[in-house]
């Protein structure tokens, strides 16, 4: 049906609930030891003597840092037969164990119940992520009344390692487990309204017939704006569709729920997501040159660099003052050629259509630093993982061509699974049948003034047990060069086995350095991004070892745990970054994610993906989008074209954020810019709507004359007096002062 609600509705994404359920806790009582023994899984095996473990942390944070490699938990939890007695349904009881990083098996009294590696034979091939499975209720493995033990093996490659998370229980199946509300659709946008569709899916025989609530409020005043119950009919082959129509009347997010009802069982589920809403002014079509002021490369190397540039098409480029050795391209605005003199080279910029021009200063930088500002582009792991292929790379590149690189966007980066199993007769790396020709393929992407990314590991196997670059550094090197790679994201992943058991900082240097001496062995300016998680405190010797970038964290999840966690944590941070060197708090979760086929819409709410887009830039963090760049939304399209929110990551002091004042429900983050300006982005972090107002005699505010919003690219009234600002939850005011 077609409900058509003239309203404006914004949408909090809030988390998926289900129906309450008689449930066995199991977040107490964990033992944890480090090594590896398959004798440690059977029921009979004693385990007194190991330490007690907290699995709300990973192993790092109970007394065993810098630990890589296998360890085991093991708990003891007496499963009553009145669970299943209790049960609607009967079937199976099903376990929830937080998350296992990295890889993990799960045994159950002895018998192995669950794995979670794929794309390989064995525990090493693992991948973190949430631990749920279910078990038969006749299976005889499941000891009823009885004392049973639960142990679970793990592998950990870097970064955090264990078995940790929120959602540790046994329960049995519950007629809701295997149905699903799928919002995964884009909103259509009409002139005054926003569309869309949602899908109720059963994935089990049972025949679904209730009621279908949908609610809209408003988290400011916590009001319902409208509601509305349908009848709602679906199975495993027939799910139900429900599609509504809604008014945009102003720029915040409200919630919608959808609540469905089954009327046999009683047992309820329910989800919400909030409504998306565009800050970002229409692009004009009158010429505008977009980007960073600055761009730097080593002397002798290919140059190749896009001016970026928005406006009706088609425009025409005009580049003075470009030093010889160099062409621009009138019609494409790219440039390329080769320098070989050290030196500033200062340029003016010309971009016309029918409509106008418009004009740049511009500085060209020949010397011994590239990557003056940080990375802008993609990378293919949070969207396809193993799964990407020549085309899906393609389509991301064609994508950010189109509607992207007019903004500064440049690289296309591919992540791990393009390896073949084994090297060529030379030793050298070749790509597998998923990549028929990467040479063929990075030229394609240089034809569209983008640049080019791939990845390794410094040890025998990447993360996904593809080939890594262990003993073949040099090779490896002078191959992306003769393939023309642009980036290179180095991975740590089995480099733990071929190094000390409890490394040194020299340890976690070596292979970095190794790799810096054969990326400089080779005649191509290739950025250099270390991923190791943060070991070692990285950001004190990251620039010392030649990194362009270095993550400082595990692995981002599109949840807001993961992204405040990680983002609000980078003030230790600070004093590393500077032109060409970046600390990398890891890619951004906009749009649709999915680390594999299977893509949904990220779990962030509109106002979370608005401070994940304005911390990261506060942060001179490089912008890589994990997202399907085939299936870019109007939003997260809004989201990655501000050009005053990318001029804040993309300036050219490449001075990172510090933060200025941290409260329990609020934070203030400030950034110096170039040429005196100052950004500042004022973080609710609380649940609830709140006012934070800065005094005129706040010193973020002194010598200050004139604000201006970021996001909206308005002037603010009020500087040097009180500015004040209504903030959702988990939203920011992002501003710059001049």
């Amino acid at each position: 049906m077609r409900i058509r609600i003239w309203i404006l509705i914004v949408l909090l994404a809030a988390p998926f609930l289900r129906a309450s359920a008689q449930e066995i806790m199991l977040t107490q009582g964990w033992k944890l030891k480090i090594g590896d023994s398959i004798t440690w899984a059977p029921p009979q095996y004693n385990d007194s003597g190991w330490k007690p473990a907290n699995v709300s942390l990973p192993w790092e944070e109970q007394g065993y840092p810098k630990t890589d490699g296998f360890g085991w938990y093991r708990v003891h939890v007496v499963i009553p037969a009145s669970l299943k007695e209790k049960a609607f349904l009967k079937d199976s009881v099903r376990f929830d164990l937080g998350y296992i990083d990295d890889g993990g098996e799960v045994y159950l009294n002895g018998k192995l119940v669950y794995k979670n590696y794929k794309n390989g034979s064995d525990i090493q091939h693992g991948f973190y992520g949430p631990c749920s499975f279910s078990v038969g209720t006749n299976d005889l493995a499941v000891h009823w009344d009885k004392e049973n033990i639960i142990a679970v093996r793990v592998f950990d490659t870097g970064g955090n390692g264990g078995v940790y998370g929120d959602k540790f229980d046994i329960k049995m199946m519950d007629v809701m487990d295997n149905v699903s509300i799928n919002t995964d659709g884009d909103f259509s946008y009409g002139e005054k309204s926003l569309g869309k569709s949602i899908k109720l899916k059963a994935g089990s025989s049972y025949e679904y017939a209730g009621k279908l609530n949908f609610k809209v409020t408003d988290p400011e005043t916590d009001s319902t704006i409208y509601e509305k119950t349908n009848d709602a009919h679906f199975s495993a082959h027939s799910p139900f569709t429900y599609t509504f129509t809604i008014a945009r009347l102003e720029k915040k997010s409200y919630k919608i729920t959808y609540t469905f009802t089954d009327a046999k069982s009683g047992k309820q589920i329910q989800k919400t997501e909030g409504t998306p809403y565009i800050l970002t002014p229409v692009v004009q079509a009158k010429p505008r040159i977009n980007g960073p002021d600055v761009f730097g490369e080593r002397p002798g190397n290919p140059f190749l660099y896009k001016i970026p540039a928005s406006g009706q098409k088609p425009l025409v480029y005009k580049a003075t003052g470009l030093p010889a050795g160099l062409k621009l391209d009138a019609a494409t605005g790219i440039i390329t050629g080769v320098m070989g003199n050290k030196a500033d080279y200062p340029v003016i910029f010309t971009v016309s259509n029918k409509l106008g021009s418009d004009t740049k200063k511009f500085t060209i930088k020949i010397g011994d630093v590239i990557g003056l500002t940080p990375a802008l582009g993609w990378n293919s792991w949070n969207a396809w993982g193993l799964t990407v292929n020549d085309q899906k790379v393609r389509t991301s590149a064609n994508a950010m061509a189109d509607k992207l690189s007019e903004h500064g966007w440049t690289y296309i980066n591919i992540d791990d699974g393009w390896e073949a199993a084994s090297r060529n007769a030379n030793g050298e790396i070749v790509p597998n049948e998923k990549f028929p020709d990467m040479k063929g393929l990075t030229d394609y992407v240089h034809s569209l003034g983008l640049r080019m990314g791939i990845y390794s590991s410094p040890g025998p196997k990447t993360c996904g047990g593809y080939l890594g670059s262990w003993q073949h550094e040099d090779q490896d090197a002078k191959t992306y060069g003769d393939w023309g790679i642009d980036y290179l994201k180095y991975d740590w992943c089995s480099y733990s086995e071929v190094t000390a058991q409890n490394p040194t900082l020299e340890d976690y240097k070596k292979p970095y350095q190794v790799m810096r001496a054969s990326l400089d062995k080779v005649h191509r300016d290739i950025m250099f991004s270390f991923c190791q998680y943060g070991m070692g405190d990285v950001w004190n010797w990251g620039t010392e070892v030649g990194g362009n970038s270095w993550r400082t964290t595990g692995d981002i999840e599109d949840t807001w745990k993961s992204l405040s966690s990680i983002g609000f944590s980078q003030d230790k941070t600070a004093g590393g970054a500077s032109p060409g060197h970046f600390n990398d708090p890891d890619m951004l979760v906009v749009g649709k994610v999915g680390w594999g086929d299977s893509q949904h819409n990220t779990r962030l709410t509109p106002d979370e993906q608005y401070t994940h887009i304005s911390l990261w830039s506060l942060l001179s963090a490089p912008l890589l989008i994990g997202c399907d760049m085939g299936h870019l939304d109007n939003f997260t399209l809004s989201l990655l074209t501000n050009d005053g929110v990318l001029a804040i990551d993309q300036d050219a002091l490449g001075k990172e954020a510090r933060q200025v004042v941290k409260k329990d429900d609020y934070q203030i983050w400030a950034k110096d810019l170039e040429g005196g300006d100052k950004a500042i982005g004022i973080f609710n972090t609380s649940d609830k709507y709140q006012t934070i107002s800065l005094n005129a005699n706040d010193e973020l505010l002194k010598g200050y004359t004139k604000a201006f919003d970021v996001w909206t690219q308005k002037s603010i009234i009020g500087v040097p007096n009180k500015l004040t600002f209504k903030i959702p939850p988990h939203g920011v005011k992002l501003i710059r002062l001049l």
